[in-house]
């Protein structure tokens, strides 16, 4: 899909962002800073108020008692806008004259002639023993409330704390677990964590974390999580460890607390059926051009539940990053509201804290057919140094950066980075999935 929908010149009349988190939020506001003066009404299916979900698998995790501020609200901040929370979106059904109508869980339904989808994504959940006591994920408020809790009873009872997930945030959870003096095994399904993000950089990663004492299971799946038995206690369990974690290697691994970072997908499901296209190549994410309209006049999607076309690579590619959840709003908003100009947009950017140490990338590492670490690397440093920033290019052109510990020269670099020019012809790669992307930070 390569067209734009063309808003009236005046915009709609009544907005309804169909989700509570950043990208909803960053639209909402955005249309508000465009002089939006239609009613707003936000939807979202958790409780709480819209909160910051970078530092649930760090800051949050990491300090019992102390207060760590999540909230992305100002405390005079006022959008003037219906808020419906701990209310699940349903069902849509698309209106003669654009926009949808929602169906809600409570049985109500609300209508806007324009709609932003926004409901994220959820964390997978399929592998056998999810249910158990002392299996996590990490996705909400709620799941890191009860994470938390069993981290710090962990650090005191010295049980062991597997994590599973080659991304940034089972990586993070790994490295908080650690810090609090917890036994932690990392399970990752590649050779190192982050390679797919990272490329031959995810090695830096894994010195870290060998460093701090966790241990890196690379090439290994989990097939299932169960209680652990009699033989397991005469074997490979301490029988106080209570769960173990079976892996395709056939290795079992026993664990006290289980965490389950092995990807997240989009909360698209009740949109099945309603006309909106769900990429399967994207794990069902929507399907919109490159302001985020559906096929749906009147419907945009944005954040982690969409799969935006992107010019410059000539496929829809997927981007679930903090700040392009926040970059995309503006786009939607503008678009929602007939602006001449959409703001331009930015390569991607992601973060991580690990062990006191910034990780930085910027950019589409998957581009690259070269990787520079030789002139780009500040005071000489190398790879195998306490910090570095590696430069990614292709043709000669910079498409990514990456750095540890070097914000300054990140920063100079990534100001560098623009997006691919627009395509002359679509590339052959069609499939969101052979464009890989790092996992949120």
């Amino acid at each position: 899909m390569t067209s734009t929908q063309a808003p009236t010149p005046t915009g709609p009349e009544h907005v309804v962002v169909v989700g509570a988190s950043l990208a909803g939020l960053s639209t909402a506001r955005a249309l508000r800073a465009r002089g939006f003066a239609g009613r707003l009404t936000v939807v979202g299916d958790e409780l709480h108020r819209p909160y910051d979900r970078p530092p649930l698998s760090k800051e949050f995790l990491g300090h019992l008692h102390a207060q760590v501020e999540l909230s992305l609200e100002a405390e005079d901040e006022n959008l003037d806008a219906m808020w419906r929370l701990g209310e699940r979106a349903v069902g849509l059904t698309p209106l003669p004259g654009g926009g949808a109508r929602v169906e809600l869980s409570g049985g109500d339904t609300v209508e806007g002639d324009g709609v932003v989808l926004a409901t994220g994504a959820s964390a997978r959940c399929t592998l056998p023993g999810v249910g158990l006591p002392g299996v996590h994920v990490l996705r909400t408020l709620d799941d890191a409330v009860a994470l938390r809790a069993a981290l710090h009873a962990r650090s005191d009872d010295g049980g062991r704390v597997v994590v599973v997930g080659g991304g940034f945030i089972a990586s993070e959870v790994a490295a908080t677990a650690s810090g609090l003096g917890c036994r932690v095994a990392l399970v990752v399904p590649d050779a190192l964590p982050l390679s797919a993000a990272l490329g031959p950089l995810a090695a830096s990663v894994t010195r870290l974390h060998a460093e701090h004492g966790v241990e890196v299971v690379g090439r290994a799946r989990v097939v299932g999580v169960r209680p652990a038995d009699a033989a397991d206690a005469a074997g490979v369990a301490d029988a106080a460890e209570g769960l173990v974690v079976e892996l395709s290697t056939g290795e079992r691994v026993p664990a006290a607390t289980v965490v389950l970072g092995v990807g997240a997908d989009p909360t698209t499901g009740w949109l099945r059926g309603s006309g909106v296209t769900l990429d399967p190549a994207a794990k069902g994410a929507v399907r919109c051009d490159g302001t985020g309209a559906t096929d749906v006049p009147g419907v945009y999607a944005v954040g982690d539940c969409a799969v935006w076309f992107h010019p410059g690579l000539g496929h829809h590619h997927p981007v679930e990053h903090w700040t392009s959840a926040k970059e995309r709003g503006a786009v939607v908003a503008a678009a929602l509201t007939g602006a001449d100009r959409l703001p331009p947009s930015r390569p991607p950017y992601a973060w991580s804290d690990l062990y006191g140490r910034r990780l930085q990338l910027a950019g589409y590492t998957f581009l690259a057919d070269d990787l520079e670490t030789g002139g780009e690397l500040q005071d000489g440093a190398t790879l195998d140094d306490a910090s570095f920033t590696a430069v990614f290019r292709r043709g000669g052109e910079t498409v990514a950066v990456v750095s540890l510990d070097q914000p300054r020269v990140f920063a100079g670099i990534r100001r560098r980075l623009a997006d691919p020019a627009p395509a002359a012809a679509p590339a052959v790669v069609t499939d969101a999935s052979d464009a890989p992307v790092a996992t949120p930070a």
